[in-house]
């Protein structure tokens, strides 16, 4: 550890500051109406901690499942302090307290004809909730905290560990739930797993482009002046003509792809152009990296 390294604030200005605790706020209020209206009610299961607290509701009705989704949350905290940062930290602590109140307090209830679409709605909900609550500085403890760990470390996308896990989970329990039950919870588990990774994602993804064209020097010309974009300028050869060609390499996000497009067809419509995704970017103009 760098001894000259400052810690990291706890609070930047006051537009994030309450930007974070209003993230954090509809968030939980999605999740609990979720749980309370749809996964409880059914009899569905969920995974990761939320699931576990709902698994020892499903024994001690009695105790909240708000209360004990937090009790078992404090041990995963420490791992917070130490793998993401004390901001994370703390702003989880608070997301935690939050869904345990939202938990506690907020029972609206849902009715649907069908099961499917239950399991559909109450996926969406969940997967919404706890996207945006990590669109803010923490998390809402649980497997949110074991996903950003592994984000920053092996850069493992949140909603792949999120459903790994709670898929894991689920396993071990479906001897005490119904096959039905266990099924519609798959259904819960995807859609929230998608969910959550398209929220936190949704347009800072970043898009890899190849550009192969004849006018490669004025496409160059263009990006850079028109979408304001670095360009690497590689060296290539055809595979059958040995012909040496000039391979336009650039990074773009979300926004701007479509004016690529554009620019490169006005350009040259023959042009080959191959578009990727990126998992994450590390820069200072177009890098994507997580903010916790």
């Amino acid at each position: 550890m760098n001894p000259n390294k400052r810690p990291q604030p706890l609070f930047t200005t006051p537009k994030r500051l309450f930007l974070d605790l209003l993230y954090i706020s509809v968030g939980c209020i999605l999740c609990a109406v979720a749980i309370n209206g749809i996964l409880i009610p059914h009899q569905f299961v969920t995974g990761g901690i939320t699931g576990l607290a709902m698994l020892i509701h499903k024994f001690i009705p009695s105790v909240n499942a708000g209360w004990i989704y937090f009790f078992i949350n404090l041990p995963l905290f420490s791992l917070a302090w130490m793998a993401v940062g004390r901001r994370f930290f703390f702003y989880s602590i608070i997301g935690a307290v939050c869904l345990t109140l939202s938990m506690a307090y907020i029972h609206i209830p849902i009715v649907l004809e069908d099961k499917i679409l239950d399991a559909l709605l109450a996926g969406l909900l969940v997967g919404a909730g706890a996207g945006i609550t990590l669109k803010s500085s923490g998390s809402q403890g649980g497997v949110d905290i074991l996903s950003i760990m592994l984000l920053k470390r092996f850069s493992i996308s949140i909603g792949n560990t999120v459903l790994c896990v709670n898929i894991t989970l689920l396993l071990m329990v479906t001897f005490l739930y119904s096959l039905d039950s266990v099924l519609y919870t798959l259904i819960v588990l995807f859609v929230s797993s998608k969910i959550v990774s398209l929220v936190v994602t949704g347009l800072s993804q970043r898009k890899a482009v190849f550009i192969i064209s004849s006018h490669w020097e004025h496409i160059s010309k263009e990006i850079l002046k028109d979408i304001r974009r670095g360009v690497t300028i590689l060296e290539g050869e055809g595979g059958y003509t040995h012909k040496k060609e000039q391979i336009l390499y650039t990074v773009v996000n979300f926004r701007e792809i479509g004016q690529l497009k554009r620019l490169i067809q006005q350009i040259d419509e023959d042009a080959f152009v191959v578009i990727s995704d990126t998992l994450e970017v590390m820069n200072y103009r177009i890098g994507n990296q997580p903010h916790w």
